[in-house]
């Protein structure tokens, strides 16, 4: 399997807090069966801008280094869509912002709130300019939870749906496992990816959804989400859409 989100980088967000954290957590992840995964700091965040990309590289470089062989590693981000988002994206390969490794995806968190620009404009934005956004959790953004209806467009206009692992298993409450049945229901569903921020509470696990998946929606439905679309995104080339089963 692998992790396209988790909070890994120590120090930086409500993630570990420190190396011996995240060691502890890629060691949870490789238990559980992934074999790679991105660490994905919030960016642009009112409380985490993590504006500073050399030294999210560098504590990378040391999480690599004291990770080992443990767990495929690679570098992305959590990026807070917000007026300015389209202006940062412009200055790709340069600037602040950490695509999905290196790729050409882009993992965007829209706002708890309905503020800011359009999603639907971003969106469309992003994807003729060559881009591949990444929702991250809607099931678990009240607005688009409460008329997951209104995430069809979204993904008409380019919009790749990620779903949390613990969503999925109910573990985020009933609200958020609707959504998620809902979008699998009616394959808008792209990645299942853990969200993790330590080793216990909200833990790299994938293995659980996987479960879930396979039971409600076939075991292929559940390797595209985990293993094959994540895949495609380490290799920055186009995931399938076809997830039926």
């Amino acid at each position: 399997m692998v992790d396209l989100h988790a909070h890994l980088l120590p120090g930086v967000d409500d993630g570990a807090d420190a190396l011996e954290d995240a060691v502890r957590m890629c060691e949870v992840a490789a238990a559980d069966g992934v074999r790679a995964a991105v660490a994905t700091p919030h960016q642009r965040h009112e409380w985490w801008p993590n504006a500073d990309r050399n030294d999210l590289e560098a504590r990378f470089k040391s999480l690599l280094g004291a990770v080992g062989s443990t767990l495929a590693l690679s570098l992305g981000a959590e990026i807070r869509v917000d007026s300015e988002l389209l202006t940062e994206v412009d200055l790709l390969p340069d600037g602040s912002l950490l695509p999905l490794a290196g790729s050409r995806y882009l993992l965007l968190e829209l706002p708890p709130v309905p503020v800011g620009p359009d999603p639907r404009a971003v969106v469309h934005e992003l994807a003729v300019t060559g881009w591949r956004p990444v929702l991250a959790h809607p099931e678990r953004i009240p607005w688009l939870a409460e008329q997951p209806g209104s995430l069809v467009e979204l993904v008409e206009r380019g919009a790749l749906l990620q779903l949390t692992a613990m969503s999925v298993t109910g573990a985020f409450g009933r609200r958020a496992r609707e959504c998620c049945t809902f979008l699998l229901d009616n394959d808008l569903a792209h990645f299942v990816a853990s969200d993790a921020h330590d080793a216990s509470k909200r833990p790299p696990v994938l293995s659980d959804a996987v479960r879930v998946i396979a039971e409600g929606w076939g075991e292929e439905r559940a390797r595209l989400l985990t293993e094959d679309n994540p895949r495609a995104v380490l290799e920055d080339r186009p995931i399938s859409k076809d997830v039926k089963s």
